[in-house]
């Protein structure tokens, strides 16, 4: 859809340089329906400003794991074309707390075990006792059984 360029509106190279994202990512986010531009009459591509925010979760919640199937689906309850309020990105985001409380007790019992980890030698998940205490994962057969199931 091509509309009149706003001063609000960036090009693709500023969207890019704002976001610290390359342009290829840019495009793959778009691609994926995470973000949104649209064509001026010369065909060039833009992006509403606010569309920033919706690069810098995707980005956030990359950093800590949340795949973007995930990002997705919380970014479709985000309101396009306006101004979102505090309110509904909390609303939005709702759905990640559970998750996240759990990756943040894991990484604070990975942080009290790291001295053992460390210091232990064993490189042996049969013997840790943060992963696979008393060889469970052992007893449901051979292989990786955490990412097999």
């Amino acid at each position: 859809m091509a509309k009149k360029v706003v001063p609000n509106d960036l090009s693709v190279g500023e969207m890019a340089q704002r976001a610290g994202v390359a342009v290829s990512t840019l495009h793959f986010y778009e691609a994926e329906g995470l973000i949104e531009s649209w064509r001026t009459p010369a065909n060039h591509r833009r992006y509403d400003r606010r569309e920033l925010r919706r690069v810098a979760i995707i980005r956030v919640a990359l950093k800590v794991g949340i795949p973007l199937r995930e990002v997705a689906e919380m970014l479709a309850e985000v309101p396009r074309g306006r101004a979102v309020s505090a309110a509904a990105w909390a609303k939005a985001g709702e759905v990640w707390q559970a998750r996240l409380r759990e990756r943040i007790a894991l990484l604070q019992k990975l942080e009290g075990q790291m001295g053992h980890c460390i210091g232990c030698g064993c490189l042996s998940l049969e013997a840790c006792p943060l992963y696979n205490a008393g060889d469970a994962l052992g007893q449901d057969g051979a292989g990786a059984r955490r990412w097999e199931g």
